[in-house]
């Protein structure tokens, strides 16, 4: 009988320890923020994560210490059932002068039902700076036409964090190159309003600021072509075969057309964009772009396209490349030099080549029957890469031939125009070669 209680008090004691390690033995809350160090100015955010590690959130502070002054920079206190919680925040209002200060953060929380509260800190230090870089563009004549291309070459005074040209709220990145200067395609898209066309040069240091420079340029017009296409029910057949494993939703051939050349088309531009950003920091090519030989144009860039069934319009769409035709299963040559970032099945582009050239600057060939490169491989201008076919949305045996700047289809006509590519391209980055950090500045806007 002893032995039996005096086991049971064992058992007692164990059970009422391991609640009380349970309720007052909770860690503290876990901490990370993001900067943690380095340079950052006042516009510069921060991302906090608190974690409260089995216990409940319940109080935040972020104190800012700076030559003997402290700046209270955020406090909060927390609903109950608050378990994980990110907070974002700037210096924009701390009145911190530049220089070198430090971040406290302090965190508290507390066990689910009763208990101590606990608390954890972490103290950073960082540096403060608020002057934007300085910038000079040294290309001159930035001639650009509808659904073309231009290229900016320019210099900043100090390291960036990342700099390129904004077009309508899209970025188009700027690269490095030999002799300290900057190269940055970026193009006029083919639907955009040209009176809203307004290409801003934006570098960005590496403590966050900005500085937005407005380029200086002659914007050519253009109109670009139509086409009406007749959908017959033995093309709707061929579409459906290809594309019904992607939309078992879709009940008919009509369904699954409308499927593919709406969501299909939509998903690929969003994947060609994601591909857009996986560039050569350095021109690849070589002269101007192969067009593939002896090959009739059957439709070309920015074709608007109305699609039409038993008489009545059903969908309307833009083409974005050419559709070059030739024999059945002909060779088809690589534009230029570059490196395969695709080979392989790609929506409605079917069997399909995707190859960078440097500076964003990319060619997708479309419908292939067959493919000769494989991802990673490096192509010479006029190697065979594949063969002509009717793979994905296509009716009959042809080409899909596009370019791409950072994921936006240009204009390809530019690019087999060796008079256009000297003027408005290499020549602007040899001379560039020999500028350097030289160039005449113009007047700068500071954001």
């Amino acid at each position: 009988m002893k032995k039996f209680k005096l086991f049971s008090a064992i058992i007692l004691v164990a059970l009422v320890g391991s609640v009380l390690f349970y309720f007052f033995a909770i860690p503290a809350p876990q901490l990370s923020l993001t900067p943690d160090a380095g340079l950052i100015g006042v516009k510069r955010g921060f991302t906090l994560k608190l974690d409260g590690q089995r216990g409940l959130l319940k109080k935040l502070s972020v104190i800012a210490l700076q030559a003997g002054k402290r700046v209270t920079v955020l406090v909060k206190e927390y609903p109950p059932g608050s378990h994980q919680v990110s907070e974002s925040f700037d210096l924009g209002k701390s009145g911190l002068q530049e220089g070198v200060f430090t971040l406290q953060v302090t965190a508290s929380n507390a066990a689910p039902r009763f208990g101590a509260d606990k608390s954890s800190s972490i103290t950073n230090s960082f540096t403060l700076e608020n002057k934007p870089p300085e910038v000079a563009i040294v290309s001159v004549a930035h001639n650009i036409t509808q659904g073309g291309v231009g290229l900016v070459v320019y210099t900043v005074s100090k390291e960036i964090e990342k700099s390129g040209v904004v077009v309508n709220d899209r970025f188009f990145p700027g690269y490095v190159q030999k002799g300290k200067y900057y190269a940055c395609l970026f193009p006029l898209p083919y639907d955009l309003d040209p009176g809203k066309f307004v290409p801003t040069l934006l570098a960005e240091d590496k403590a966050g600021n900005e500085r937005l420079v407005t380029i200086t340029y002659h914007l050519i017009p253009k109109t670009f072509n139509t086409d009406q296409i007749i959908l017959s029910d033995t093309f709707l057949a061929k579409i459906a075969a290809e594309f019904k494993g992607t939309f078992p939703e879709a009940k008919s051939p009509l369904e699954i057309f409308l499927k593919a050349n709406r969501d299909q088309r939509q998903q690929d531009r969003k994947l060609l964009n994601d591909y857009g950003q996986k560039s050569s920091p350095t021109p690849l090519w070589t002269g101007t772009f192969l067009r593939m030989p002896n090959s009739a144009a059957l439709g070309g860039f920015a074709q608007a396209r109305t699609y039409i069934y038993q008489g009545q319009v059903v969908d309307r769409q833009t083409h974005l490349g050419f559709d070059l035709a030739s024999l059945a299963h002909a060779t088809v040559p690589a534009a230029n030099r570059g490196v395969v970032l695709l080979a392989g099945s790609f929506g409605i582009y079917g069997n399909c080549i995707l190859i960078d050239h440097g500076l964003g600057l990319q060619t997708i060939y479309g419908h292939l029957s067959q493919l000769g490169v494989k991802a990673g491989d490096t192509v010479e201008k006029g190697q065979i890469i594949g063969n002509t076919g009717a793979t994905g949305m296509a009716g009959g045996d042809h080409l899909h031939y596009e370019v791409l700047l950072s994921g936006q289809s240009v204009n390809p006509i530019e690019w087999w125009d060796a008079h256009w590519l000297k003027d408005n391209i290499t020549g602007k980055l040899e001379v560039a070669t020999g500028i350097g950090v030289s160039g005449n500045k113009i007047k700068l806007h500071g954001k």
